[in-house]
Protein backbone atom coordinates (compact mmCIF):
# COMPACT_ATOMS: atom_id res chain seq x y z
CA UNK A 1 0.00 0.00 0.00
CA UNK A 2 2.81 2.37 0.48
CA UNK A 3 4.45 1.95 -3.06
CA UNK A 4 0.95 2.93 -3.96
CA UNK A 5 0.45 6.04 -2.22
CA UNK A 6 3.97 6.66 -3.33
CA UNK A 7 3.15 6.31 -6.86
CA UNK A 8 0.07 8.58 -6.39
CA UNK A 9 2.15 11.30 -4.91
CA UNK A 10 4.65 11.07 -7.66
CA UNK A 11 1.69 11.12 -10.44
CA UNK A 12 0.30 14.46 -8.58
CA UNK A 13 3.93 15.96 -8.38
CA UNK A 14 4.35 15.69 -12.13
CA UNK A 15 1.05 16.97 -13.49
CA UNK A 16 1.76 19.98 -15.59
CA UNK A 17 -0.22 22.97 -14.18
CA UNK A 18 -0.97 26.13 -16.80
CA UNK A 19 -0.42 29.46 -16.21
CA UNK A 20 -3.23 32.44 -16.35
CA UNK A 21 -0.89 34.72 -15.87
CA UNK A 22 -0.12 37.21 -18.72
CA UNK A 23 3.33 36.72 -20.49
CA UNK A 24 5.40 39.43 -18.93
CA UNK A 25 6.68 41.91 -20.97
CA UNK A 26 9.22 44.62 -20.21
CA UNK A 27 7.91 47.74 -20.47
CA UNK A 28 9.53 50.56 -23.13
CA UNK A 29 12.12 52.81 -21.58
CA UNK A 30 10.38 56.21 -21.53
CA UNK A 31 10.78 58.89 -24.08
CA UNK A 32 13.96 61.47 -23.21
CA UNK A 33 15.70 59.04 -20.49
CA UNK A 34 18.48 59.17 -22.57
CA UNK A 35 21.57 61.51 -23.31
CA UNK A 36 24.86 61.05 -25.16
CA UNK A 37 27.70 60.32 -23.15
CA UNK A 38 31.01 61.49 -23.34
CA UNK A 39 32.32 58.66 -21.58
CA UNK A 40 31.24 55.35 -20.86
CA UNK A 41 31.51 53.13 -18.36
CA UNK A 42 32.14 49.29 -18.22
CA UNK A 43 31.05 49.15 -14.53
CA UNK A 44 29.82 51.17 -11.72
CA UNK A 45 32.75 51.97 -9.34
CA UNK A 46 32.95 50.68 -5.98
CA UNK A 47 32.63 52.81 -3.09
CA UNK A 48 36.44 52.32 -2.11
CA UNK A 49 37.61 54.09 -5.51
CA UNK A 50 34.91 56.75 -5.18
CA UNK A 51 35.66 57.81 -1.84
CA UNK A 52 39.65 57.19 -1.56
CA UNK A 53 40.13 58.96 2.11
CA UNK A 54 40.73 56.60 4.69
CA UNK A 55 39.40 57.90 7.74
CA UNK A 56 35.67 58.37 5.15
CA UNK A 57 36.36 54.37 4.87
CA UNK A 58 36.78 53.82 8.17
CA UNK A 59 33.56 55.04 8.67
CA UNK A 60 31.87 54.05 6.05
CA UNK A 61 32.81 50.70 7.34
CA UNK A 62 31.57 51.02 10.94
CA UNK A 63 28.62 52.16 9.17
CA UNK A 64 27.81 48.97 6.81
CA UNK A 65 28.63 47.04 10.45
CA UNK A 66 26.73 48.84 12.75
CA UNK A 67 23.99 51.01 11.23
CA UNK A 68 20.39 49.80 12.54
CA UNK A 69 18.30 50.90 9.35
CA UNK A 70 20.68 48.78 7.67
CA UNK A 71 19.87 46.28 9.63
CA UNK A 72 16.07 47.00 9.45
CA UNK A 73 16.66 46.31 5.35
CA UNK A 74 18.30 42.87 5.94
CA UNK A 75 15.73 41.55 8.49
CA UNK A 76 12.97 42.81 6.07
CA UNK A 77 14.89 40.80 3.02
CA UNK A 78 15.19 37.51 5.77
CA UNK A 79 11.21 38.05 6.37
CA UNK A 80 10.22 37.99 2.58
CA UNK A 81 12.54 35.06 2.26
CA UNK A 82 10.99 33.29 4.39
CA UNK A 83 7.58 34.28 3.05
CA UNK A 84 8.60 32.78 -0.51
CA UNK A 85 10.07 29.38 0.84
CA UNK A 86 6.06 29.11 2.63
CA UNK A 87 4.35 29.89 -1.28
CA UNK A 88 6.92 27.68 -2.53
CA UNK A 89 6.23 24.94 -0.02
CA UNK A 90 2.20 24.86 -0.74
CA UNK A 91 3.58 23.51 -4.56
CA UNK A 92 4.62 19.90 -2.50
CA UNK A 93 2.13 18.10 -0.39
CA UNK A 94 2.35 17.68 3.04
CA UNK A 95 2.63 14.35 4.40
CA UNK A 96 2.07 13.21 8.08
CA UNK A 97 3.14 9.81 9.43
CA UNK A 98 0.49 8.91 12.42
CA UNK A 99 0.41 6.25 15.34
CA UNK A 100 -2.72 5.75 17.44
CA UNK A 101 -4.71 3.69 19.34
CA UNK A 102 -7.91 3.41 21.57
CA UNK A 103 -9.55 0.83 23.75
CA UNK A 104 -13.41 1.48 24.25
CA UNK A 105 -15.67 -0.40 26.92
CA UNK A 106 -19.27 -0.90 25.43
CA UNK A 107 -22.02 -1.42 28.11
CA UNK A 108 -24.17 -4.33 28.14
CA UNK A 109 -27.38 -2.35 26.62
CA UNK A 110 -25.44 -0.70 23.52
CA UNK A 111 -22.96 -3.72 22.70
CA UNK A 112 -25.11 -5.49 20.88
CA UNK A 113 -24.37 -8.49 22.25
CA UNK A 114 -26.27 -8.55 25.34
CA UNK A 115 -22.92 -8.32 27.12
CA UNK A 116 -20.61 -5.33 28.36
CA UNK A 117 -17.27 -5.28 25.68
CA UNK A 118 -14.10 -4.06 25.13
CA UNK A 119 -13.85 -2.67 21.61
CA UNK A 120 -9.76 -1.84 20.81
CA UNK A 121 -8.20 -0.25 17.67
CA UNK A 122 -4.40 0.56 16.63
CA UNK A 123 -3.33 2.12 13.19
CA UNK A 124 -0.59 3.31 12.00
CA UNK A 125 -0.21 5.24 8.28
CA UNK A 126 1.48 7.84 5.95
CA UNK A 127 -0.52 10.30 3.80
CA UNK A 128 -1.38 13.93 3.07
CA UNK A 129 -4.81 16.08 3.75
CA UNK A 130 -6.23 18.70 1.53
CA UNK A 131 -3.67 18.95 -1.26
CA UNK A 132 -4.61 21.12 -4.07
CA UNK A 133 -3.78 20.17 -7.77
CA UNK A 134 -2.54 23.67 -8.56
CA UNK A 135 -4.51 22.93 -12.53
CA UNK A 136 -4.75 26.21 -13.13
CA UNK A 137 -1.55 27.76 -11.82
CA UNK A 138 -2.94 29.58 -8.60
CA UNK A 139 -0.73 28.63 -6.43
CA UNK A 140 2.51 28.56 -8.55
CA UNK A 141 1.80 32.39 -9.56
CA UNK A 142 1.47 32.95 -5.45
CA UNK A 143 4.89 31.76 -5.54
CA UNK A 144 6.55 33.35 -8.46
CA UNK A 145 4.68 36.98 -6.57
CA UNK A 146 6.28 36.00 -3.44
CA UNK A 147 9.81 35.44 -5.27
CA UNK A 148 9.93 38.49 -6.75
CA UNK A 149 8.78 40.41 -3.68
CA UNK A 150 11.67 39.28 -2.41
CA UNK A 151 13.99 39.95 -4.81
CA UNK A 152 12.60 43.37 -5.27
CA UNK A 153 13.14 43.67 -1.54
CA UNK A 154 16.94 42.53 -2.05
CA UNK A 155 17.10 45.11 -3.69
CA UNK A 156 15.53 47.84 -1.54
CA UNK A 157 18.61 46.59 0.53
CA UNK A 158 20.95 47.48 -2.16
CA UNK A 159 19.55 50.89 -2.28
CA UNK A 160 19.72 51.57 1.81
CA UNK A 161 23.20 50.26 1.46
CA UNK A 162 24.19 53.18 -0.99
CA UNK A 163 21.77 55.52 0.39
CA UNK A 164 23.83 55.12 3.81
CA UNK A 165 27.02 54.87 2.17
CA UNK A 166 26.48 58.52 0.24
CA UNK A 167 24.90 60.11 3.35
CA UNK A 168 28.30 58.79 5.74
CA UNK A 169 30.16 60.29 2.94
CA UNK A 170 28.10 63.53 2.80
CA UNK A 171 27.92 63.84 6.97
CA UNK A 172 31.84 63.50 6.63
CA UNK A 173 32.19 66.45 4.48
CA UNK A 174 29.63 68.55 6.25
CA UNK A 175 32.04 67.81 9.31
CA UNK A 176 35.01 68.45 7.83
CA UNK A 177 33.85 72.09 6.01
CA UNK A 178 32.08 73.25 9.44
CA UNK A 179 35.43 72.43 11.29
CA UNK A 180 37.30 74.47 8.08
CA UNK A 181 34.42 77.25 8.39
CA UNK A 182 35.28 77.43 12.57
CA UNK A 183 38.85 77.46 11.76
CA UNK A 184 38.72 80.73 9.46
CA UNK A 185 36.22 82.56 12.37
CA UNK A 186 38.63 81.46 15.07
CA UNK A 187 41.37 82.80 13.09
CA UNK A 188 39.38 86.23 11.72
CA UNK A 189 38.14 86.45 15.25
CA UNK A 190 42.27 86.78 16.24
CA UNK A 191 42.66 89.32 13.49
CA UNK A 192 40.14 91.53 14.61
CA UNK A 193 40.97 91.79 18.17
CA UNK A 194 44.56 92.50 17.36
CA UNK A 195 42.89 95.60 15.05
CA UNK A 196 41.07 96.32 17.85
CA UNK A 197 44.27 96.60 20.20
CA UNK A 198 45.82 98.96 17.31
CA UNK A 199 42.68 101.02 17.54
CA UNK A 200 42.33 101.53 20.95
CA UNK A 201 46.11 102.80 21.08
CA UNK A 202 44.96 104.74 18.41
CA UNK A 203 42.06 106.46 20.06
CA UNK A 204 44.47 106.58 23.15
CA UNK A 205 46.83 108.94 21.17
CA UNK A 206 43.90 110.82 19.74
CA UNK A 207 44.56 109.66 15.97
CA UNK A 208 41.37 107.41 15.73
CA UNK A 209 37.85 108.36 16.50
CA UNK A 210 35.33 107.03 18.65
CA UNK A 211 33.55 106.08 15.74
CA UNK A 212 36.41 103.57 14.10
CA UNK A 213 36.65 101.88 17.84
CA UNK A 214 33.08 101.57 17.91
CA UNK A 215 33.21 99.79 14.57
CA UNK A 216 36.01 97.74 15.72
CA UNK A 217 34.17 96.34 18.65
CA UNK A 218 31.26 95.68 16.41
CA UNK A 219 33.42 93.65 14.01
CA UNK A 220 35.32 91.58 16.98
CA UNK A 221 31.28 90.81 18.47
CA UNK A 222 30.56 89.49 14.56
CA UNK A 223 33.29 87.03 14.33
CA UNK A 224 33.05 85.56 17.75
CA UNK A 225 29.06 85.11 16.78
CA UNK A 226 30.50 83.22 13.96
CA UNK A 227 33.23 81.19 15.98
CA UNK A 228 30.04 80.41 18.51
CA UNK A 229 27.81 79.17 15.70
CA UNK A 230 30.61 76.75 13.99
CA UNK A 231 31.41 75.21 17.33
CA UNK A 232 27.86 74.55 17.62
CA UNK A 233 27.82 73.24 14.05
CA UNK A 234 30.51 70.96 14.36
CA UNK A 235 28.94 69.71 17.34
CA UNK A 236 25.90 68.80 15.28
CA UNK A 237 27.75 67.32 12.94
CA UNK A 238 29.30 64.69 15.28
CA UNK A 239 26.57 63.91 16.57
CA UNK A 240 24.45 63.21 12.97
CA UNK A 241 27.66 61.17 12.18
CA UNK A 242 27.58 59.07 15.19
CA UNK A 243 23.66 58.28 14.50
CA UNK A 244 24.71 57.17 11.13
CA UNK A 245 27.58 54.66 12.40
CA UNK A 246 25.12 53.07 15.00
CA UNK A 247 28.60 53.55 17.14
CA UNK A 248 30.39 56.40 19.05
CA UNK A 249 33.13 58.08 16.41
CA UNK A 250 36.78 56.46 17.07
CA UNK A 251 38.75 58.21 19.47
CA UNK A 252 42.01 58.16 17.47
CA UNK A 253 40.06 59.21 14.13
CA UNK A 254 42.26 61.77 12.24
CA UNK A 255 39.85 64.36 10.56
CA UNK A 256 40.99 66.36 7.35
CA UNK A 257 42.58 69.80 8.16
CA UNK A 258 40.19 71.04 5.34
CA UNK A 259 38.07 70.04 2.14
CA UNK A 260 41.10 70.93 0.20
CA UNK A 261 42.40 67.43 1.28
CA UNK A 262 39.51 65.53 0.75
CA UNK A 263 39.19 63.82 -2.49
CA UNK A 264 35.61 62.51 -3.57
CA UNK A 265 36.79 60.59 -7.51
CA UNK A 266 34.52 61.84 -10.32
CA UNK A 267 32.57 59.48 -11.32
CA UNK A 268 32.42 59.57 -15.33
CA UNK A 269 28.91 59.77 -17.82
CA UNK A 270 27.60 56.40 -18.99
CA UNK A 271 25.37 54.85 -21.61
CA UNK A 272 22.41 54.26 -19.42
CA UNK A 273 21.06 51.19 -21.78
CA UNK A 274 23.62 49.35 -20.24
CA UNK A 275 23.97 50.57 -16.91
CA UNK A 276 21.64 52.14 -15.36
CA UNK A 277 19.13 50.23 -15.50
CA UNK A 278 20.87 47.87 -13.40
CA UNK A 279 20.36 50.51 -10.68
CA UNK A 280 18.08 49.07 -7.24
CA UNK A 281 15.32 50.49 -7.57
CA UNK A 282 14.56 50.33 -11.08
CA UNK A 283 15.67 46.82 -10.63
CA UNK A 284 12.83 46.53 -7.03
CA UNK A 285 10.26 48.47 -9.36
CA UNK A 286 10.67 45.82 -12.13
CA UNK A 287 9.92 43.11 -9.85
CA UNK A 288 7.35 44.58 -8.12
CA UNK A 289 5.97 44.42 -12.00
CA UNK A 290 6.47 41.31 -12.34
CA UNK A 291 5.00 40.30 -8.79
CA UNK A 292 1.97 42.39 -9.98
CA UNK A 293 1.67 40.29 -13.32
CA UNK A 294 1.91 36.99 -11.37
CA UNK A 295 -0.67 38.01 -8.94
CA UNK A 296 -3.25 38.83 -12.36
CA UNK A 297 -2.81 34.79 -13.31
CA UNK A 298 -3.60 33.91 -9.22
CA UNK A 299 -6.53 35.70 -9.49
CA UNK A 300 -7.62 34.31 -12.69
CA UNK A 301 -7.11 30.84 -11.63
CA UNK A 302 -9.40 31.95 -8.39
CA UNK A 303 -11.93 31.52 -11.14
CA UNK A 304 -12.07 28.31 -12.11
CA UNK A 305 -13.18 24.98 -10.25
CA UNK A 306 -10.30 23.58 -7.57
CA UNK A 307 -9.69 20.18 -6.84
CA UNK A 308 -8.10 18.95 -3.38
CA UNK A 309 -7.06 15.28 -2.47
CA UNK A 310 -6.67 13.72 0.50
CA UNK A 311 -4.89 10.23 1.05
CA UNK A 312 -3.39 7.92 3.17
CA UNK A 313 -2.22 4.50 3.38
CA UNK A 314 -1.25 2.41 6.53
CA UNK A 315 -2.18 -0.17 8.49
CA UNK A 316 -5.50 -1.23 11.13
CA UNK A 317 -5.70 -3.50 13.62
CA UNK A 318 -7.66 -4.68 16.74
CA UNK A 319 -4.61 -5.73 18.23
CA UNK A 320 -1.76 -4.22 19.38
CA UNK A 321 0.79 -7.59 18.01
CA UNK A 322 -1.31 -7.50 14.72
CA UNK A 323 -0.67 -4.05 13.60
CA UNK A 324 1.97 -4.99 11.25
CA UNK A 325 0.71 -8.48 9.99
CA UNK A 326 -0.26 -9.19 6.91
CA UNK A 327 -3.68 -8.30 5.72
CA UNK A 328 -3.82 -5.40 8.25
CA UNK A 329 -3.04 -3.23 5.53
CA UNK A 330 -5.66 -0.02 4.77
CA UNK A 331 -5.57 2.87 2.74
CA UNK A 332 -8.38 6.04 1.72
CA UNK A 333 -8.42 8.18 -0.89
CA UNK A 334 -10.96 11.23 -1.20
CA UNK A 335 -10.34 13.81 -3.83
CA UNK A 336 -13.08 17.31 -3.81
CA UNK A 337 -14.03 19.40 -6.14
CA UNK A 338 -14.93 22.89 -5.20
CA UNK A 339 -17.05 24.68 -7.67
CA UNK A 340 -17.69 28.70 -7.55
CA UNK A 341 -20.75 29.34 -8.25
CA UNK A 342 -21.75 32.73 -7.33
CA UNK A 343 -19.79 35.30 -5.20
CA UNK A 344 -21.60 38.59 -5.74
CA UNK A 345 -18.91 39.50 -8.09
CA UNK A 346 -15.89 39.23 -5.58
CA UNK A 347 -13.75 37.06 -7.54
CA UNK A 348 -13.99 38.71 -10.79
CA UNK A 349 -13.29 42.23 -9.08
CA UNK A 350 -10.05 40.68 -7.54
CA UNK A 351 -8.67 40.38 -10.95
CA UNK A 352 -9.59 44.23 -12.18
CA UNK A 353 -7.73 45.02 -8.77
CA UNK A 354 -5.01 42.55 -10.02
CA UNK A 355 -4.83 43.98 -13.41
CA UNK A 356 -5.18 47.61 -12.12
CA UNK A 357 -2.13 46.78 -9.48
CA UNK A 358 -0.04 45.34 -12.21
CA UNK A 359 -1.04 48.81 -14.56
CA UNK A 360 0.04 51.01 -11.23
CA UNK A 361 3.64 48.98 -11.27
CA UNK A 362 3.85 49.88 -14.73
CA UNK A 363 3.91 53.48 -14.02
CA UNK A 364 5.82 53.43 -11.10
CA UNK A 365 8.36 51.28 -13.22
CA UNK A 366 8.81 54.00 -15.91
CA UNK A 367 9.01 56.58 -13.02
CA UNK A 368 11.60 55.46 -11.32
CA UNK A 369 13.58 55.37 -14.64
CA UNK A 370 12.68 59.12 -15.30
CA UNK A 371 13.69 59.86 -11.94
CA UNK A 372 17.06 57.60 -12.08
CA UNK A 373 17.76 59.79 -15.67
CA UNK A 374 16.95 62.72 -14.54
CA UNK A 375 19.20 62.62 -11.78
CA UNK A 376 22.19 61.38 -13.18
CA UNK A 377 21.61 64.05 -15.81
CA UNK A 378 21.20 67.04 -13.00
CA UNK A 379 24.90 65.83 -11.45
CA UNK A 380 26.31 66.28 -14.97
CA UNK A 381 25.45 69.23 -15.94
CA UNK A 382 25.94 71.27 -12.24
CA UNK A 383 29.64 69.09 -12.27
CA UNK A 384 30.25 71.48 -15.24
CA UNK A 385 29.30 74.52 -13.56
CA UNK A 386 30.88 73.96 -10.24
CA UNK A 387 34.16 73.91 -12.05
CA UNK A 388 33.84 77.25 -13.40
CA UNK A 389 31.83 78.68 -10.26
CA UNK A 390 35.64 77.27 -7.63
CA UNK A 391 38.11 78.61 -10.47
CA UNK A 392 35.93 82.26 -10.04
CA UNK A 393 35.71 81.75 -5.92
CA UNK A 394 39.42 80.97 -5.43
CA UNK A 395 40.25 84.01 -7.99
CA UNK A 396 38.25 86.72 -5.58
CA UNK A 397 39.65 85.31 -2.29
CA UNK A 398 43.58 85.73 -4.07
CA UNK A 399 42.37 89.05 -4.84
CA UNK A 400 40.09 89.78 -1.47
CA UNK A 401 43.88 89.05 0.34
CA UNK A 402 45.39 91.22 -1.69
CA UNK A 403 42.70 94.17 -0.74
CA UNK A 404 42.70 93.33 3.00
CA UNK A 405 46.58 93.85 2.46
CA UNK A 406 46.78 97.01 1.14
CA UNK A 407 43.89 98.46 2.95
CA UNK A 408 45.72 97.36 5.91
CA UNK A 409 48.81 99.24 5.12
CA UNK A 410 46.66 102.02 4.19
CA UNK A 411 45.32 102.08 7.57
CA UNK A 412 48.04 101.89 9.47
CA UNK A 413 49.75 104.99 7.61
CA UNK A 414 46.55 107.27 8.02
CA UNK A 415 46.08 107.28 3.92
CA UNK A 416 42.04 105.55 4.61
CA UNK A 417 39.66 105.19 7.30
CA UNK A 418 39.23 102.27 9.48
CA UNK A 419 36.06 101.85 7.24
CA UNK A 420 37.80 100.60 4.21
CA UNK A 421 40.01 98.15 6.40
CA UNK A 422 36.58 97.21 7.81
CA UNK A 423 35.05 96.45 4.05
CA UNK A 424 38.32 94.46 2.49
CA UNK A 425 38.03 92.06 5.63
CA UNK A 426 34.24 91.44 5.34
CA UNK A 427 34.61 91.15 1.70
CA UNK A 428 37.60 88.32 2.40
CA UNK A 429 35.76 86.59 5.01
CA UNK A 430 32.67 85.99 3.06
CA UNK A 431 34.50 85.24 -0.28
CA UNK A 432 36.28 82.49 1.75
CA UNK A 433 33.02 81.03 3.47
CA UNK A 434 31.19 80.94 -0.29
CA UNK A 435 34.31 78.64 -1.36
CA UNK A 436 34.01 76.93 1.54
CA UNK A 437 30.53 76.08 0.55
CA UNK A 438 30.73 75.77 -2.91
CA UNK A 439 33.78 72.82 -2.18
CA UNK A 440 31.38 71.24 -0.20
CA UNK A 441 28.49 71.40 -2.41
CA UNK A 442 30.48 70.18 -5.53
CA UNK A 443 31.82 67.27 -3.46
CA UNK A 444 28.08 66.58 -2.61
CA UNK A 445 27.37 66.83 -5.90
CA UNK A 446 29.82 63.97 -6.51
CA UNK A 447 28.25 61.89 -4.10
CA UNK A 448 25.17 62.45 -5.84
CA UNK A 449 26.17 61.25 -9.18
CA UNK A 450 27.61 58.33 -7.71
CA UNK A 451 24.13 57.22 -5.71
CA UNK A 452 22.27 57.97 -9.04
CA UNK A 453 24.25 55.82 -10.84
CA UNK A 454 23.58 53.12 -8.68
CA UNK A 455 26.27 52.96 -6.47
CA UNK A 456 29.24 49.95 -6.64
Amino acid sequence: MTKRLIGLCAGVLLLSACSLAPQYQQPATPEGAAWQAAKTLTEIPQPNEVFTDPGLQRLIGLALENNRDLRLAALNVAAFEAQYRISRAALLPTLDASLAGSRQRLPADVSGSGAAAISSQYSAGIGLTAYELDFFGRIRNLKDQALEQYLAQQQNQHSARIGLVSAVASAYLTLVADQDLLQLSSSTLESELQSLTLIQQKQRLGVASELELAQSRMTVESARASEALYQRQVTQDMNALTQLLGTQLPADLDLPAGLTDVEIAATPALAPSQLLLQRPDILAAEHQLRAANANIGAAKAALFPSISLTTSAGSLSPDLGGLFAGGSGTWLMAPALNLPLFDGGQRAANVEVAKTQQEIAVVSYQQTIETAFREVADSLNTQAQFDRQLTAQAAQVVAGERYLQLADQRFEQGVDSYLTRLDAQRSLFSARQQLVNTRLAELNNRISLYKALGGG
